[in-house]
């Protein structure tokens, strides 16, 4: 099943002995990583096995929201805001991004006084956000029939189009010095008295005094190969979208039964905001302990089986010679079957929301990995055990909007710099120095 098709970068052909910094993963946040890196005057290699944002930074909603995050989240998603305003201008590309506002809708009173304590989080932040009546959610939204007690609405949020983000901040990163290597995977670091010394790549090594690993739903793989445990796992999430449609809303929407995205072709994204599958796996069991209070919390919005997903990781091989083709050079990009069942029960709830869906025509489908921890926040951390090395994923389907502020957060951390937020609730380390891990309810 294709996925969606995405601005193409193409790698460069050279590939550098020696750089500062290798950011692994051509992401949305290894590739604002990398940008971070370059403009600070660093040699930053960013390596990719496949091409840049072809995997779930392509394909996620789109939405660059503060609205509904994690509170842990909140003060570098705001710094993000104040990042996507600019990034055309800083990079020099389309990225799609607007400030065309996201609304939360409630079905009950319950759901509103949820969402108004949520607001909360948002005070001395300058972020415009407020609750809607159902008589002001109608006359902000016209053509719904949706029934609902209220709303949450943040005209400060935005959306852009994932398809152009990180390929523009790629090249952007380029302009500034960096080496872009498509098709080229990094096998493992090297090691010298104990720190960073270098990586190596299916090309050949690189010599380098610091790593990034920014690697989505591989990181816990590669990082296992070198002794570090990272709890994580993967959903998926199903997606749509149309061709272009007149009368629509122009905000993003959240819903019972559906959450859409008005895209700047104006067509739109639609997904069900609920409906999430979790393939059985072998890292399952292995990770069942630290995501049984996630599983607790949100086992309504899960679907778990077990297909041919868990015979193929099962014959992935987690301890590999640095010698030999690593995992990662037989799978350059993870795009597994989107679930129709899902879609289509998110266009049927969004007819019954807004007639005018009655004349959308489908253009696409397809699926994605979010890459989850057992909290629901990522790491964005230096690695204790072996100084010179950071990782920076498990986003857990909040990284498309957060991410030029992640890779500003994980650029400030690799060097040293005052860090933009308190990153002290991102640290791999939580997870084994005995820290209650807490899924706090959001969105």
């Amino acid at each position: 099943m294709p996925g969606p098709y995405v601005v193409p970068v193409h790698g460069d052909e050279d590939l550098p002995k020696e750089c500062d910094v290798v950011v692994i993963g051509g992401g949305i946040i290894g590739c604002s990583t990398a940008l971070e890196l370059a403009e600070r005057g660093l040699r930053v290699t960013l390596c990719e096995k496949g091409g840049i944002g072809k995997e779930q930074s392509s394909r996620n909603w789109g939405w660059v929201r503060i609205s509904m995050r994690d509170p842990r989240e909140v003060p570098l998603m705001a710094a993000a805001l104040r990042i996507w305003d600019g990034l055309d201008n800083r990079t020099g590309r389309d990225t799609g991004f607007k400030r065309a506002g996201i609304i939360f809708t409630c079905n009950s009173e319950k759901d509103l006084a949820e969402h108004e304590r949520w607001r909360t989080n948002l005070e001395g932040y300058q972020v415009e956000s407020r609750m809607l009546t159902a008589r002001e959610f109608a006359d902000t939204v016209p053509g719904s029939r949706l029934d609902m007690a209220g709303a949450l609405y943040t005209p400060a949020d935005g959306r852009a189009e994932p398809q152009k983000a990180a390929p523009a901040i790629a090249e952007a990163a380029r302009d500034k010095g960096a080496t872009i290597l498509t098709e080229c995977a990094v096998r493992g670091i090297e090691t010298e008295a104990g720190t960073i010394g270098g990586v190596v790549t299916e090309r050949g090594p690189i010599t380098c005094k610091a790593v990034v690993l920014a690697g989505g739903a591989w990181s816990s793989l590669f990082a296992g190969r070198f002794g570090i445990d990272l709890p994580q796992l993967k959903v998926l999430n199903s997606v749509m979208r149309t061709t272009p449609l007149e009368g629509g809303p122009e905000q993003t929407i959240w819903a019972k039964d559906f959450a859409i995205r008005k895209r700047q072709d104006g067509g739109y994204t639609i997904a069900c905001g609920h409906d999430n599958i979790v393939d059985i796996v072998p890292a399952s069991f292995r990770y069942a302990s630290a995501f049984l209070p996630a599983l607790r919390s949100e086992w309504k919005s899960l679907s778990f089986r077990l297909a041919g997903r868990f015979i193929d990781e099962l014959r992935i091989s987690r301890r590999w010679s640095m010698d030999d083709a690593s995992p990662f050079e037989y799978n350059r990009v993870l795009d597994p079957m989107p679930s129709k069942r899902s879609t289509q029960a998110a266009l049927a709830g969004l007819k019954r929301a807004f007639p005018v869906f009655e004349k959308a025509k489908i253009a696409q489908h397809w699926g994605g990995y979010i890459d989850v921890t057992p909290d629901a926040v990522p790491v964005i951390s230096a690695v204790d055990s072996i100084p010179g090395f950071h990782i920076a994923t498990g986003f857990s389907g909040h990284g498309f909007g957060i991410g030029p502020a992640a890779g500003r957060l994980m650029a400030d951390i690799v060097t040293g710099r005052e860090p933009l937020v308190d990153p002290k609730a991102f640290r791999l380390s939580r997870f084994s120095d005995g820290s209650k891990v807490e899924l706090i309810s959001g969105f």
